[in-house]
């Protein structure tokens, strides 16, 4: 064929195939090098409560995967969904994902065959809170633990309305209660008020979530700290490390508000409001805020 009557996709076809001919060594070197670099991540939510999904996969693995969200969203359609096409693929991976989540996975001995363990497929659970303004409709807005934002009424509707949804209404849990209790050991009730109350790991900056973190007690168990919400505070593992084995301190103000002291003698007011760095020459007491 003429040079004039090659496009450039077959260009770029007929120059990979050359390559894969005449330089395999490279080219397998080259898909290596792009394997190793697969992933599947999933961004932050958004302030409308979607998120941007975006990977790297090998191609068989694509086509699987675009076979199966294709086909179960022209099932979608046929049960009477009249979203668009892509609206629905969106819908269809989100069922596949439910599905898979439903399974009970077998493990079997590689000598034998025998079945030697199971492991029940996980339940997702999101942790969404109202008030009464907005069961009421007067407030429309909601907020969701796991996505760490506001979500509209509306969607959390669309959530419970989803097929196989549980609904399980908790008490409201008073996070200004404060019960100590004897064993080292932390309730979940004490965890969960703990989580509520500080969204995060209180270490100057860190985002990770509380649901993630250990508990640390502020004032050392073996020293008489309590084990009581007041005296708990979630950081993650890698902070926790740095307050236990490095010369980090800190002291909780009050419950919700931590002074963080740094190696190098800088301080930082962590709050509700986020990580201050406080201007100051000298040694801070808790006192002072």
């Amino acid at each position: 064929a003429a040079v004039d009557d090659v496009g450039w996709k077959q260009l770029e076809r007929l120059v990979a195939e050359a390559v894969l001919r005449f330089d395999p060594e490279r080219a397998e070197a080259e898909r290596q090098r792009v394997s190793d670099h697969r992933h599947f991540d999933i961004d932050e939510p958004s302030d409308t409560g979607h998120v941007v999904i975006h990977g790297l996969m090998d191609a068989a693995d694509g086509h699987d995967l675009d076979e199966a969200v294709t086909r179960r969203a022209i099932l979608l359609g046929k049960c009477g969904d009249d979203s668009s096409m892509d609206v629905r693929r969106s819908k269809a991976a989100a069922e596949l994902a439910r599905q898979d989540l439903s399974l009970d996975l077998l493990f079997a001995d590689s000598e034998t065959g025998e079945v030697i363990a199971t492991a029940p497929g996980r339940k997702v659970t999101l942790n969404v809170h109202v008030t009464d303004a907005t069961l009421t409709g007067d407030n429309p807005v909601a907020r969701c633990e796991e996505t760490g934002g506001p979500v509209l009424a509306s969607q959390v509707k669309e959530w419970l309305q989803a097929p196989r949804t549980t609904v399980i209404v908790r008490p409201v849990i008073d996070l200004a209660d404060c019960v100590p209790v004897d064993s080292y050991e932390i309730p979940d009730r004490h965890r969960a008020r703990v989580q509520l109350r500080d969204h995060t790991c209180r270490f100057p900056g860190c985002t990770v979530k509380a649901t993630r973190c250990d508990l640390d007690h502020s004032v050392e168990h073996a020293r008489g700290g309590p084990t009581c919400p007041c005296n708990l505070v979630p950081l993650c593992r890698r902070h926790h490390r740095a307050k236990t084995f490095s010369l980090w301190r800190y002291v909780t103000v009050q419950p919700g508000h931590y002074l963080w002291l740094s190696p190098n003698g800088r301080h930082f007011l962590v709050s509700p409001k986020g990580t201050k760095v406080l201007a100051t020459s000298r040694r801070l007491d808790p006192d002072d805020y």
